[in-house]
This record gives structure tokens, C-alpha cells and sequence, in this order.
């Protein structure tokens, strides 16, 4: 399959040397999987800035731009608001030094690491009681279809020490004391 490669403009410097090609805003979206709303919203935070401006004032990009547009969505992705990221990109540029720098850096991986581990168990842990209630509410097709929502919490079908998984549970209005049962049964009887 061939891609598109992208047109890049030359960045125009009075003296230059040699033309230095540069993204246009829209080509630097589509490289970082990104809207150029998006581009611009993170120049506006200070993310990002342009390298240039074309003869024709387009915003310009030098190619390093895409990983640091790509840095800043994977930030977004492991929870931290662009106010966050903010902080964390002026703390590295203001740092008296590399290793401090990268120290303060790696104290907030090592942060967000310990956070989507966790995550990730929270995660295991729901994809298990999933499966459960999955497995739970596939013997529901052998009870009698006139049977009311209502008598699932009292179900006939099971062993009464057949507990069920908690997603299934807390769909029982009964053992909840919720005084809204009846009203819910009542339309979801009269539901098309």
C-alpha cells in the first residue's frame, strides 16, 4: 500500500543556507493522529509552538514536532489534563540540569506506572465478574418467559446458595428496599 507523503513547505530565512522542509499545520495533525483544532489548542497552552511561518503565514513544523504531539496524547491517555502536562513540560525546560530534569521525570512515570498497574488489576478484575455474570445470566433463558422481572431476586431456577456476581445483584429492586419496583415493573410491562 502506498501512503501519501505529506507536502512540506520550505521554511523561507533571509540569509538560509539551504531550505529546511517543514510540516504544515494539517500535515502535522494527520502525522500525530490529531485534529488541527487540537494543534492549536496546544499551541494556545503552550505545548507546542511553530518552528517558522511560511511566505503565506502558515504555521510550520519541524518533524519533532509529531513526537511531542504524540508525548502529549499519551500523557492525556495515562490521565493528566494538558494543565498537567503543562507543568511537567515548564518544570523540565526550567530545570537547572539534564539529570534533575529527567529525575523529576521519572518520579512521575514511575507514578503513572504504579497507577495503570492498578488500573489494570481494577480492570482484571471487572473483566472477571463480567464473565460471571455472563455465565450466571445464560441459565436465565430456561425460566418461564410470563415470569416477572421481579421474581429474578427470589429466582426458582438456581441453587439458593447459587449467590449472584454483584453486577447481576444489584439489579434486584427487592433486596435493595428500593420502593420503586413496582413502578418499574410496570413499565417495563408496558415497554414496546
Amino acid at each position: 500500500m502506498v501512503q501519501a507523503v505529506p507536502y512540506r513547505l520550505p521554511l523561507v530565512q533571509d540569509g538560509a543556507e539551504a531550505p529546511t522542509e517543514l510540516l504544515q499545520v494539517g500535515d502535522l495533525a494527520r502525522a500525530a493522529h490529531k485534529t488541527v483544532r487540537a494543534i492549536h489548542h496546544y499551541e494556545e497552552l503552550g505545548l507546542l509552538a511553530p518552528s517558522a511561518r511560511s511566505k503565506g503565514r502558515f504555521r510550520l513544523y519541524e518533524a519533532s514536532a509529531v513526537a511531542r504531539v504524540r508525548w502529549i496524547g499519551k500523557l492525556h491517555d495515562l490521565g493528566m489534563s494538558l494543565a498537567e502536562i503543562r507543568v511537567v513540560l515548564t518544570g523540565w525546560e526550567a530545570a537547572p540540569s539534564a539529570p534533575g530534569a529527567m529525575a523529576k521525570v521519572r518520579g512521575i512515570y514511575a507514578q503513572k506506572l504504579e497507577e495503570t498497574r492498578a488500573q489494570v488489576e481494577r480492570l482484571r478484575e471487572l473483566e472477571h465478574e463480567l464473565e460471571a455474570s455472563l455465565t450466571y445470566l445464560d441459565t436465565c433463558d430456561r425460566c418461564d418467559p410470563a415470569e416477572l422481572v421481579a421474581a429474578c431476586s427470589q429466582c426458582q431456577v438456581r441453587d439458593a446458595g447459587d449467590l449472584a456476581p454483584e453486577l447481576v445483584a444489584g439489579l434486584s429492586l427487592a433486596s435493595a428496599g428500593c420502593t420503586c419496583s413496582k413502578q418499574a415493573t410496570t413499565q417495563l410491562r408496558s415497554s414496546p
